[in-house]
């Protein structure tokens, strides 16, 4: 979602090609915004959400909702809709670590669909089916550290019988260059090539139409900013939200204080241990607050997106856009100063003897649905007539006039002054930290430590399924 207002005008152009290349630049125009570097992850903890918005030039809203689903294998589900403009995505993260010598990989397993609400000939609308390429963080126990982008990914519209086979190329030990991509855009049912797609994700990318033979620019990522969006102040937060859950780690990372970091890294996954103990104990099992599984199978609501495994346990179904941004933020807060809504606790049940922890709710599951009181009480944001302005083969965004837009977290742009109050009890101080170097090889279970060359930082690598 670095770019999500070239969304806007993708519902309302009337080629499927033309309508399925647009599509494509969206999904490859978002990779540039890669770490600046390669460190241990925050890898996020049973329940924890994120919500945020983005406001558009035409006075409308893009509205994003997600959650950790499950934790082993660990499961981020995210739904995101623009209502005025017939948009909508839901998806599922899953990545799986592996560990290859010198590098680590994230394989990333999940889906996302983007519907065009207004088209298609189902329920649901036109559905785009998008996976993800693999991610490698190269040299982490000798050489240099980079991070690189790899393998194959696809785009496909079964309805309009087309899809995009994508390949991120790795660079070689003797040849090759970093951040290359190749890739075609064909006709499944007849099997004929459209489109050749080549270039650099972090760079310029281009397609060439085989028909015409003409090439033209896609994207220009070196001339692009990313749109980031809003987000309710800390104070407006609730402690299982990212930005407030992960405040105390990542001021002390700003910080450099790497022992303090890792202290309340550490607090946060002990907690989180000590809430699945309670669980076992008790013999139940642990559900989603927003999400759902898939109702998929033959018949079910959700037949063909059973890869998605989880979804918004809400139904957003309004008549019009101003009915679905109500069911939306009847969901969960989402805007600034708006009020939580009051939403039924998940439910529990009981664990079946002998059986591991999963996060799979109950079949009776019922779906969250506002009440009259909730939808008055609602606030619902102006807006202007829609007036869709033509995007431009390369897209820059200009950056946003102030950094208060909201209190995401920036991890070093934002100004000393313009930080967020610190709840109590969050002084942090620079103390002298002793950093051994690089520990034994890997061992299963295990973590495995790097000392940084420049910094004297010690990185963690550590198995996403390894209880953390």
């Amino acid at each position: 979602m670095a770019h999500p207002e070239t969304l806007l005008p993708m519902p309302d152009i009337e080629d499927p090609v033309d309508r399925f290349v647009s599509v494509v630049k969206f999904y490859l125009s978002g990779w540039h915004i890669r770490p600046r570097g390669v460190k241990k992850p925050l890898n996020p903890i049973l329940g924890e959400t994120f919500t945020c918005y983005w406001e558009y030039a035409d006075d409308t809203k893009g509205y994003y909702i997600s959650e950790q689903t499950c934790h082993h294998p660990p499961k981020s589900s995210y739904f995101y809709m623009a209502p005025e403009h017939n948009i909508r995505i839901d998806g599922t993260l899953k990545p799986r670590s592996k560990f290859l010598g010198n590098s680590a990989a994230s394989m990333m397993e999940g889906i996302a669909i983007l519907r065009f609400m207004n088209r298609g000939k189902t329920p649901g609308g036109e559905k785009y089916f998008v996976t993800q390429p693999n991610m490698y963080a190269r040299g982490i126990l000798f050489g240099k550290m980079k991070y690189e982008l790899g393998d194959h990914s696809f785009v496909r519209c079964p309805e309009n019988h087309l899809s995009a086979d994508m390949e991120f190329k790795t660079k070689g030990y003797f040849g090759g260059t970093y951040n290359a991509i190749g890739g075609t855009i064909k006709n499944e049912k007849t099997g004929e090539v459209l489109f050749e797609l080549s270039g650099m994700w972090s760079g310029e990318m281009s397609i060439k139409n085989l028909k015409t033979g003409k090439k033209e620019v896609l994207f220009d990522a070196t001339r692009a900013r990313h749109t980031p969006p809003a987000a309710r102040s800390l104070e407006e937060q609730s402690d299982r939200e990212s930005q407030k859950l992960w405040y105390k780690t990542v001021l002390a990372i700003k910080d450099q204080n790497h022992e303090v970091a890792t202290d309340e890294k550490t607090k946060i996954e002990d907690m989180q241990r000590e809430e699945a103990a309670q669980r076992q104990s008790k013999g139940v099992e642990w559900q989603p607050k927003l999400f759902r599984p898939v109702h998929g199978g033959p018949g079910g609501s959700e037949e063909g997106e059973e890869d998605l495994d989880f979804i918004l346990n809400a139904d957003i179904n309004g008549a019009t856009p101003e009915e679905k941004v109500k069911q939306i933020l009847a969901i969960t807060p989402i805007l600034k100063s708006q009020k939580q809504a009051q939403q039924p606790e998940p439910s529990q049940k009981p664990k079946p003897s002998q059986q591991p922890e999963t996060s799979q709710p109950p079949e009776s599951s019922q779906q969250l649905q506002p009440n009259s009181q909730q939808v008055q009480n609602t606030p619902i944001p102006s807006k202007s007539p829609i007036q869709h302005a033509p995007v431009p083969a390369t897209y820059a965004t200009p950056a946003p006039a102030s950094s208060k837009q909201g209190n995401l977290i920036d991890f070093g742009s934002t100004a000393e002054s313009e930080r967020p109050t610190l709840p109590p009890n969050t002084h942090y101080t620079q103390d002298n930290v002793s950093h051994p170097g690089l520990q034994q090889p890997l061992q299963p279970g295990q973590p495995l430590k790097r000392q940084d060359s420049n910094s004297g930082a010690v990185d963690e690598f550590v198995d996403a399924d390894d209880g953390t």
